[in-house]
């Protein structure tokens, strides 16, 4: 047997983890085409990824894990897909909520939730509501979520705060904006993660991901693994972050 430390025990040796790790999940598609199966395969096959990472990331100590799981633009798909896609989401909102309970994981999401089908929105709450009590990662699910939305809506409650008399518009700062984010409680994202290797950010956390570490990598995301995750973190540990300095 090697006496050579693994992937895992070098992020730990490796110094500070990331706090707040976000993943742009891509490449179902693509996966799926390649075998010459239907694309719910591969979004299919995305599932055992995600309990992967979110496992790997809660072994590791990670305080907070945001999955960007189905994007404002998403709507836009076939309609099958999306139906598809909203079933999966609820097979996994009640099938592993279980397993994440065991690993003490506290739930959350983000995103205008309010345009989720009747069935996801409740799974979604059932979950949340089970897992409150937990102390340990919260993983949050982007769901039916923008970056340019989020702001959108922030900037809607903020004029609505203002024409009440209820904030100065001359008191607005980034601290005031950044408090009505969908997750305000969340810190910035420190390591953003995107598979498939695509170079961009797809309207995603545009606020939150202002000074992040962007790490990309060419394997699809039902692929991904525990040492893709290690390597993306390794490498976040090689850089000097000087956010702007």
């Amino acid at each position: 047997m090697s006496d050579a430390p693994s992937l895992r025990d070098e992020v730990l040796q490796g110094g500070e983890l990331p706090r707040h790790l976000a993943v742009i999940m891509d490449g179902n598609g693509r996966w799926a085409k390649r075998r010459r199966l239907p694309r719910i395969m591969g979004h299919r096959e995305g599932r055992k990824a995600v309990r992967r990472i979110v496992e790997a990331s809660r072994s590791l100590g990670l305080e907070h894990l945001t999955l960007f799981t189905f994007s404002t633009e998403n709507w836009k798909r076939p309609a099958a897909e999306v139906k598809a896609l909203m079933g999966i989401l609820v097979e996994v909102l009640r099938e592993e909520i279980d397993n994440l309970h065991e690993n003490g994981v506290r739930l959350s999401a983000m995103g205008r939730l309010d345009q989720l089908p009747a069935e996801a929105r409740q799974a979604l709450d059932r979950g949340i509501e089970r897992l409150s009590g937990n102390s340990g990662m919260t993983l949050t699910l982007a769901l039916s979520y923008g970056g340019r939305a989020e702001i959108t809506d922030a900037a809607r409650l903020i004029a609505r705060e203002a024409a009440t008399g209820r904030l100065d518009p001359e008191s607005i700062d980034e601290e005031t904006f950044a408090l009505h984010l969908y997750r305000p409680e969340q810190p910035p994202i420190d390591l953003l993660i995107r598979s498939s290797g695509e170079w961009r950010i797809s309207n995603f956390c545009l606020w939150q991901m202002a000074y992040a570490e962007i790490h990309v990598t060419e394997t699809l995301w039902p692929d991904f693994g525990e040492d893709d995750l290690y390597r993306a973190i390794l490498d976040f540990q090689g850089r000097e972050r000087r956010y702007g300095r």
